[in-house]
């Protein structure tokens, strides 16, 4: 069922025409000229009564005719339209939807603790009305069942150079999150503007293995940053002790040099000179 314009006229025009009306029927009364014609005007004129509706700003009316769907209202302001539709309010305003933290498995098998935000509207209101029977409870099973199932589809952390993880992609991760969101509820008539990850955190059980894990990793990344840095500065030094002729070493002192060289740009602490006094040999 596709959402359709229903009939409705400006509620202004037809307050005029029903003041007309009317004056139509005191003139007749006044002037004692009462007949057929002015007792089905004045039928008309208390049956159209109920038919004047208020749309508010971002609101439609989904409108109803003994059980059939007649069309809806978009139209602000004062509305009239036939006195036998029911007329059911809908809004049309911009939504947040915040999910529970839930724990699921990640690609790895990893226990996570994850929540998404979903920012929503109805665009089709006929579908949001009749397809589904609580939109905005579909909205918000559909949301969490999706993330669960997002979640289980990428790893938690970045493993090789071209994967995409939870933590370090957060863009993808939305976008991913986004049009699986928009996918279920297509049938009810919602669009999804935007799909993030609200909360994320390893779960309590191997928070702190996780942590030493990912300090770990942090450390050797450090480290073999060092070391590459470490051994560029030994290998210009000793190539300018050569190029510049300040002192000649046998392939013996050029490895004891490499190796006091090595330990004072790779040590954690600061290293203590010794000043040799006496002959290099």
């Amino acid at each position: 069922m596709k959402e359709r314009k229903g009939l409705s006229l400006n509620g202004y025009v037809a307050f005029i025409v029903l003041l007309l009306l009317a004056a139509y029927l005191v003139s007749d009364v006044l002037s004692a000229q009462v007949g057929v014609s002015t007792v089905l005007f004045f039928i008309l004129a208390i049956i159209s009564l109920p038919g004047f509706f208020i749309v508010q700003p971002n609101q439609a009316k989904v409108m109803t005719f003994f059980g059939s769907y007649v069309g809806t209202v978009k139209n602000s302001g004062l509305q009239w339209t036939i006195p036998f539709f029911i007329r059911k309010n809908i809004s049309l305003r911009i939504r947040n939807f915040e999910s529970n933290q839930m724990k699921v498995n990640d690609n790895h098998g990893n226990p996570i603790e994850i929540a998404t935000v979903v920012v929503w509207s109805v665009d089709d209101t006929a579908e949001a009305v009749f397809e589904v029977d609580d939109y905005i409870s579909f909205v918000n099973i559909q949301s969490e069942s999706a993330l669960r199932n997002m979640a289980i589809s990428y790893p938690y952390d970045q493993h090789e150079g071209d994967e995409i993880a939870l933590r370090s992609h957060p863009k993808e991760v939305s976008e991913a999150l986004k049009g699986e969101i928009q996918q279920r509820l297509e049938k009810a008539g919602v669009r999804v503007h935007e799909a993030r990850i609200s909360h994320l955190a390893y779960a309590p059980e191997i928070a702190n293995a996780m942590l030493q894990r990912q300090q770990a990793a942090a450390i050797i990344a450090a480290r073999s940053k060092i070391v590459d840095g470490a051994v560029g500065m030994v290998d210009m030094a000793l190539n300018q002790l050569s190029e510049k002729q300040i002192v000649e070493l046998d392939e013996e002192r050029k490895a004891t040099m490499v190796s006091n060289l090595l330990v004072v740009l790779c040590s954690d602490q600061n290293t203590q000179p010794i000043v040799n006094a006496g002959s290099l040999y």
